[in-house]
């Protein structure tokens, strides 16, 4: 697959490709698709227990992730899929604040999804395509 450019960020990028082989994000032409990003801190790993920082830092670590690819962030964000382990009014007020503020032009597409578990007891994981035309 060598016409693919595979990417990931320092600090937690880093260390689980090398760790687990895999990447943060994969360049193909135009398009951004990155592996779910959660709500740890890219530098030290750590993962807050409070629901809203921990959503709040997976929106950043999407925002990381597609920069780190070569791409602008959430305003080429077309379709998110979403993995929560409580859907809340908490987990999803958190989210639906996060995407009205890192996509304030447009509305991606949104695929939730409920699931028994996490990396780490993480509320959400999130996988974002993106566009850069």
């Amino acid at each position: 697959m060598s016409h693919l450019q595979y990417f990931s960020y320092p600090g937690f990028g880093d260390r689980v490709r090398k760790d687990t082989h895999y990447a943060q994000a994969v360049r193909i032409d135009n398009r951004i698709e990155i592996s779910g990003q959660g709500g740890w801190d890219p530098k030290t790993e750590e993962i807050s227990a409070d629901v809203n920082t921990q959503i709040d830092q997976a929106f950043a670590n999407v925002e990381l992730t597609l920069k780190n690819a070569g791409g602008k962030g959430w305003e080429h964000v077309y379709k998110v899929r979403a993995y929560f382990t409580e859907m809340n009014d908490e987990s999803m007020g958190a989210y639906v604040r996060n995407v009205r503020k890192y996509c304030p032009d447009h509305t991606p597409l949104l695929t939730g999804v409920l699931v028994k578990g996490l990396y780490a007891g993480m509320v959400l994981e999130l996988e974002a395509e993106a566009h850069s035309g």
